[in-house]
C-alpha cells in the first residue's frame, strides 16, 4: 500500500474508534449506566495516556496520537458517570495494573516491551465487561453496536500497523479486537434476551 492509502486508514481508524466510545457515551446519557464495568473503562483512559505516549515518544506518529487523544475525554467521562470515587480501589488497582503491564517494561526493553505488556493489558482488560455481561443478565447500559465498532477500529488500525510494520502493535491490536468481538455477541445475546422478557410480559399483561 502508498503511504498515502496507509494514512487513510489511520484516520479512519482514528475517526472508528471515536465513534465507538461517543456510541457508548450516548448509550449511557440516554438509557443507564447499568452493566457498565468501572474497570474496563478505567483501564480504556488509561491506556489512552500509553498510546498517547506511544504515538509522541516512540512512533513520532501524529495518527497514533490523535486515535487516543480524542477518545481520551468521552473515556473519562464515562467513568465519572460510573461513581469512581465510590470504588477508589477498583481504580487503584487499574493504575497499578497498567503501571506494571505498560509502563514499567519500557524500563527494561523499551517501547516494544511496553507495547507487547499493554497487549496484555488492553485484552485482559477487556474481561470486566466480559465478566459482568456473562454474570448480570442486566446490560441494558452496554452497547453492543459500540464494541462491534470497536472491533472495526481494531480491524483498521491492523491493517495500519502491519502496514507501518509495527509489528508489538499489530499483535496487541490483534488479541484485543478479538476479546472485542466476544464482547459484542455476549452483549447483543443479553440485550435480545431483555426484549424477549419483555415482549413474553406484554403478551401475558
Amino acid at each position: 500500500m502508498s503511504h498515502t492509502t496507509v494514512a487513510i486508514i489511520g484516520y479512519v481508524a482514528v475517526a472508528s474508534g471515536i465513534l465507538s466510545t461517543l456510541i457508548q457515551f450516548y448509550r449511557i446519557i440516554t438509557d443507564s449506566v447499568e452493566g457498565v464495568s468501572l474497570a474496563t473503562w478505567t483501564l480504556f483512559s488509561l491506556t489512552s495516556v500509553f498510546w498517547m505516549s506511544y504515538g509522541i515518544f516512540s512512533t513520532h506518529s501524529f495518527i497514533i496520537l490523535l486515535g487516543s487523544l480524542l477518545c481520551w475525554p468521552w473515556q473519562l467521562y464515562i467513568v465519572s458517570r460510573l461513581a469512581p470515587w465510590a470504588h477508589w480501589a477498583v481504580v487503584a488497582k487499574c493504575v497499578a495494573f497498567i503501571a506494571a503491564f505498560s509502563f514499567a517494561p519500557i524500563m527494561f526493553w523499551g517501547w516494544s516491551g511496553g507495547v507487547y505488556g499493554t497487549g496484555i493489558a488492553v485484552t485482559l482488560l477487556r474481561l470486566p465487561q466480559l465478566v459482568e455481561l456473562v454474570k448480570y443478565p442486566d446490560a441494558e447500559g452496554v452497547s453492543a453496536l459500540s464494541w462491534f465498532t470497536g472491533v472495526i477500529c481494531s480491524l483498521l488500525w491492523m491493517i495500519y500497523y502491519f502496514n507501518e510494520k509495527l509489528w508489538a502493535a499489530f499483535f496487541s491490536t490483534t488479541a484485543a479486537g478479538v476479546i472485542s468481538l466476544v464482547v459484542a455477541i455476549l452483549a447483543t445475546l443479553r440485550h435480545w434476551q431483555a426484549k424477549s422478557a419483555r415482549d413474553e410480559e406484554l403478551v401475558s399483561a
